[in-house]
Order: structure tokens, then C-alpha cells, then sequence
């Protein structure tokens, strides 16, 4: 038997969508598992033991009509039994619908129902704590009888990645042996970045709480923004924060991560990634996102998030927060770092 997952999205949906693998070879032991996502994703399932073969879905293939028809032919004759699409837009849509497999799962659309012959719709209801973005996906799973269990999502790194950002900690005067915290100090865009004053007060709680050491995650484009974040903290916690040190691949990013204590910061890719390596978080959500739906394995003291819904509900009063992303800005300027410091200064007390 050979299975397929088309997961063509960004890094934090292929690791949370790569659950899938353990139930399926669970269930079936012997077929032979294949995830097709996007090239630059592959870091976050890199040596998943599932996971018998990759197939990447390449800016080319995108970005060409030409290239993507030639993409779902070369499918079909890969004699796939299963298609799980767990994307669910055109492409993969095409490329589910050439790929000739007997079994076409994916989400329910009206338009798309006659190309898949199970149509899951999604649940509105959480199970337990692990949020609605996992609990989706495993629904997915129940056409081939697969009943629902909880899985978190793992990042496999191997001993020489752990060994080799150990080594470059340590060459740049990094103690591990002292609390050491890898911040979020920016989400993927400005509506999902806390205001960079406000962060930097979070920074300069954990420095003046913990005594803890600092590294920024932030990629080369947003090197300005993560330096305005740096300038406006207290000059004591300058000197806590290794500004220089990080990851210089995504592989890198998470050896550094896992040596951490703690992730701590704006939720996204950064936060879901530490979950997976079973480092502590502690998320601040965008206002305009669901935090039901990504709020991923919350427990207390492990893995914990705010929300500004938590501390102002009837903002939210009639609405949904998907809605309003258009006034992220005025939202954020809503969510004071104080409201939540009682809770952040507990998390962080195992380390103080």
C-alpha cells in the first residue's frame, strides 16, 4: 500500500500536518508513506521515522501551469492507493485528482466534493488541550477507520546537531549551565508581531527575573527590526542578549532551541517548532487569531500563551478574531505587557 499527504503550506502547517504519519504507520505497518510539501519546509520533518519519502513541491512547479500539469501526471504514475490533502487548494486539488488513488480524502468544499470521496468537515470543539489545528488534521484520518488519538508533532534531531549548537554556545561565552532563553522577537509580519516596546519590556522582565541569557530568533530581513527591539531594552539586558548568536539554517535554529530553557515570545512557527523539541513556551497571540485553534498542548508551567481575549473578552463580543486583523495595530496597543506579568513571572520561576 502507498499513501500520500500533500501538505503544500508554510513550515508551523507541515510540522503540525506531519502527525499524520505516526497514526497512519500505526495502522499500517508495512505501506510505504510519502509527504509532498514544499522544498523550504523540509527542515521540520527532516528524519521523521514515518516517513519513507519525500516529494517536494518546487517554487517552479508553482509558479507554472505547464510545470505544475507535468507535476500531477508524474504523480499518477506513482500508483498511490490513498491521498490525504490536507492543503486543500487548486493545486493540490489537481494534483489529488490525477493522482488516480482509489481513496481521495481531504477537507469538505462544495467545490470540491466530486474529486474527493471523503469530504471531512472541521469540528468547532477542541479535544482536551490540543487544539483544534491538530484535531483537524487527525479527522482527516477517520475515513480509513483510524479512531482519534492525540499526537504532538516531533522535531528529530540527531546527537551531532545537538552536540555542534552546544559547542557554538559555549565558543561564544554562553553558560549552560545559567537559565538561557531563545526570544520570538518577531511573528511572520507586523499584525502578528507584539509592539517592539512592549517586547522589550517582556525581555527586560525575564533578564531582571531570572538573570537568564538571551538569544533573538529573527531571520536576515528583519535584522533592522529585531535591532530596534534590542535598543529600546534596559542597558543591562544588552548585556544578556547574544545578539549575534543564532541559527544560520533552520536545522541550526533548532539544535540552538533545543538547548534553551524556553521559547518565549510571539506564537507562530518559532513557538510550535519548541513544543516539538519539548522545549517550554510561552506564547503571545496576535489578537486577531484563534487561539483554539493554535493553542497547541497547553499546560501550566510547560507550555502556556496570552491572549488579549483573555483579559479583555468583550472586545470580542459578537465577532471573530479572523475578522479583525485589519486593527491588529489598535488591538496591540490594547494588550499592555503588565496584564499578563503576574503569569509570566510565574512560568518563569523554575529558573529564577
Amino acid at each position: 500500500m502507498k499513501i500520500l499527504v500533500i501538505q503544500q503550506k508554510m513550515i508551523g502547517d507541515v510540522l503540525t500536518s506531519s502527525i499524520l504519519f505516526e497514526a497512519l504507520r500505526e495502522e499500517y505497518p508495512k505501506a510505504e508513506l510519502h509527504y509532498l510539501i514544499n522544498t523550504h519546509t523540509y527542515p521540520v520533518v527532516e528524519n521523521h521515522p514515518c516517513i519513507d519519502k519525500f516529494i517536494f513541491f518546487t517554487p517552479e512547479i508553482e509558479s507554472s501551469k505547464k510545470e505544475l500539469l507535468q507535476f500531477a501526471i508524474s504523480i499518477k504514475k506513482k500508483d498511490y492507493d490513498i491521498v490525504i490533502d490536507v492543503y486543500s487548494k487548486i493545486s493540490s486539488n489537481l494534483i489529488t485528482l490525477f493522482s488516480g488513488a482509489k481513496t481521495k480524502i481531504s477537507y469538505h468544499k462544495w467545490y470540491t466534493t466530486l474529486i474527493y470521496n471523503h469530504n471531512v468537515k472541521r469540528l468547532k470543539a477542541t479535544y482536551k488541550n490540543c487544539g483544534l489545528a491538530l484535531v483537524n488534521r487527525l479527522q482527516l484520518l477517520e475515513p480509513l477507520g483510524i479512531q482519534f488519538n492525540p499526537i504532538k508533532p516531533k522535531i528529530h534531531l540527531t546527537s551531532s546537531e545537538i552536540e555542534g549548537a552546544k559547542k557554538l554556545l559555549t565558543a561564544n561565552n554562553i553558560l549552560l549551565s545559567r537559565p538561557l532563553f531563545m526570544i520570538s522577537v518577531l511573528g511572520s509580519g507586523l499584525n502578528k508581531t507584539y509592539p517592539f516596546e512592549y517586547m522589550a519590556t517582556v525581555i527586560d522582565e525575564i533578564v531582571e527575573t531570572t538573570n537568564g541569557q538571551i538569544l533573538f530568533n529573527y531571520i536576515p530581513n528583519q535584522l533592522a527590526e529585531a535591532e530596534s527591539i534590542f535598543n529600546a531594552c534596559k542597558p543591562e539586558t544588552q548585556k544578556q542578549i547574544y545578539f549575534n548568536v543564532f541559527g544560520k539554517s533552520l536545522r541550526s535554529f533548532l539544535a540552538l532551541t533545543s538547548c534553551c530553557n524556553a521559547v518565549i515570545g510571539n506564537e507562530g512557527g518559532a513557538i510550535n517548532m519548541a513544543k516539538a523539541l519539548n522545549v517550554k513556551t510561552f506564547a503571545i497571540f496576535a489578537p486577531w487569531i484563534d487561539k483554539q485553534t493554535w493553542s497547541v498542548f497547553e499546560e501550566k508551567d510547560v507550555n502556556e500563551s496570552v491572549h488579549l481575549k483573555d483579559y479583555k473578552p468583550e472586545i470580542y463580543t459578537g465577532k471573530i478574531e479572523k475578522d479583525m486583523k485589519a486593527d491588529a495595530k489598535n488591538l496591540y496597543i490594547q494588550f499592555k505587557p503588565e496584564w499578563f506579568k503576574d503569569k509570566l513571572n510565574n512560568f518563569l520561576k523554575p529558573f529564577a
